[in-house]
């Protein structure tokens, strides 16, 4: 494509699309470039950097290889979803477990290149991984798999390595398919690396060094950036589309205007309220999955009166959750609320806490505390939700005020919620996070216990304690079961944080793109889409 051409094709998406001069050179055809557009934008090429935020996964998912990926599974409409349990080889070739499962052996793919064209080998490895554990905010997240130190990475030769671990670990081989053990050229890195900073961590968030399915050919951080395929990418088969171009458009209705002119093919981030503009038009898709984020009521358990359990039960029946669902989400989501109360229902979580709108339970309860007068309560949200979290907070209070509980609304600034979690100062409020791994334990362990923002109910139940700790190592699959029943039979009757839904997630898409598959990091895996 002449120079003149890669300009039409940003103009083509209106002035604020238009690229700059210095980005033309060859393009291929129309359709082998994938045009993306999102809300937000990347802030660093590295994956766990203090402040890097979940846009940049977009950037270090297709750039950069793991070990291991979790595989795909066909939903039965064209699109795919992640298989937690289903985990194979990305730039391993294989792995296998020792008979005790306390090591894990990875063989590394031969012909494995980085994108200057120098070859993977095993010293990669090991100093990508050394990395992920000299970072505090990688080391927390590696030590839920028992890796901790660098010397759990062993270097056999220059094509296998080995992991050991100090005692058989669920999490260990997950953990390494997530996006923080992105494995780096150690080489290039080092090149940029000081005595203060001997893994290069400054300079790795400013230049990437990968060697994944596409390599970052032009970028404008924060607002543009182009990919262009890497043609030596042996960890899979080769992308559908040669470059993709993804640009930061913050107003929803812009993406939607722009994907419904044909001049995108795929616009993230979408408000349900465009959501059911795109549902409307037959011109384009709209894929929703349900996703492992989650989004929640938080009360304060070490603060009066949430620290009665019956104040938080009487909430918990006394809101009106489907007219939230439908105000805050169009019910473009998998409910959460409802369900059977007081026992488990499966081993899975988070499910359903077994809690339905009843005013005359709810008002018994508080009567039951003491309070049936009510009380007075502040409800908190961030300005950065507020699409989704007005609404929410304008039916509980009207839903609340039937029973007496007085509440006013709090909007923080974006940013300084998570804060105001940390140091629990905030009594009663709405928050979302994500799991990125299944498995029960590790659920209850991030979210209902410890001193972290993320046990957003500040819950503190020894007997929970306890089981999160045995339930970590345990072997036999019928005992551990038994004890993540009773975990969720207490997250049931305690009820420190109310779970209303997991949101779909919805992107819009001309139906000429395909194979759009969801991972759990909520960001666009370029690698499998094609265009029709």
């Amino acid at each position: 494509m002449k120079r003149r051409d890669f300009l039409a094709l940003g103009g083509a998406l209106g002035a604020s699309f238009v690229l700059p001069a210095k980005w033309a050179h060859a393009q291929p055809s129309r359709d082998a470039i994938l045009r993306v557009l999102s809300e937000g934008a990347a802030n660093s090429f590295d994956t766990f950097s203090v402040g890097v935020n979940r846009n940049s996964m977009q950037i270090t998912w297709n750039v950069y290889d793991r070990l291991v990926r979790f595989a795909y599974k066909d939903r039965g409409d064209g699109t795919a979803i992640y298989d937690y349990f289903d985990i194979e080889p990305e730039l391993a070739e294989s792995y296998a477990f020792s008979d005790d499962r306390r090591t894990i052996t990875f063989q590394l793919r031969r012909d494995a290149l980085f994108h200057d064209g120098t070859p993977v080998t095993a010293h990669d490895v090991k100093w990508s991984l050394d990395r992920v554990v000299a970072s505090p905010i990688g080391k927390a997240q590696f030590s839920t798999g028992s890796m901790t130190e660098p010397d759990q990475f062993v270097v056999v030769d220059d094509h296998t390595l080995r992991i050991e671990l100090p005692q058989p670990d669920r999490l260990a081989l997950p953990n390494l398919a997530l996006p923080y053990p992105i494995i780096v050229n150690s080489r290039l890195a080092l090149e940029h690396a000081t005595e203060d900073d001997p893994f290069a961590m400054e300079w790795l968030q400013a230049n990437p060094a990968g060697g994944g399915a596409y390599h970052v050919a032009r970028a404008e951080m924060g607002e543009r950036m182009l990919f262009e395929r890497f043609p030596d990418w042996k960890s899979g088969p080769q992308p559908g589309f040669e470059q993709v171009l993804w640009q930061t458009v913050p107003a929803a209705e812009s993406r939607v205007a722009a994907l419904l002119k044909g001049d995108a093919d795929i616009a993230q981030d979408l408000p349900p309220k465009d959501v059911q503009q795109l549902l409307e038009n037959d011109a384009v898709k709209v894929v929703g999955v349900p996703t492992s984020s989650f989004q929640l009521i938080g009360m304060n358990c070490r603060m009066a009166p949430f620290d009665d359990v019956r104040v938080r039960q009487a909430i918990a029946h006394a809101l009106p959750y489907e007219a939230m669902f439908q105000a805050a989400l169009f019910g473009r989501g998998e409910k959460l609320f409802g369900g059977t109360p007081d026992v488990a229902e499966s081993t899975r979580f988070p499910q359903p806490l077994g809690y339905a709108t009843d005013l005359d339970r709810a008002r018994a309860l508080l009567a039951e505390a003491g309070l049936a007068d009510g009380f007075d309560t502040s409800f908190s949200y961030e300005l950065s939700v507020a699409s989704v979290a007005e609404p929410i907070a304008l039916l509980l209070q009207e839903s609340l005020g039937r029973i007496g509980i007085r509440v006013s609304i709090e909007k923080v600034p974006a940013g300084q919620l998570g804060t105001l979690l940390q140091e629990k100062k905030v009594p009663f409020f709405f928050e979302g996070s994500i799991s990125y791994l299944t498995d029960p334990d590790y659920f209850f362990r991030v979210f209902y216990s410890g001193e972290t923002r993320w046990n957003f109910g500040s819950y503190n139940n020894p007997e929970l304690d306890a089981l999160v700790e045995k339930t970590r190592y345990e072997t036999d699959q019928a005992t551990y079961d038994a004890d993540v029943r009773t975990m969720i039979e207490l997250a049931k009757r305690d009820v420190p944080v109310i779970l209303l839904w997991h949101p779909l997630l919805d992107v819009g898409m001309l139906k000429s793109v395909e194979n759009y598959s969801y991972s759990f990091h909520r960001q666009l895996d370029f690698r499998p889409l094609r265009r029709g």
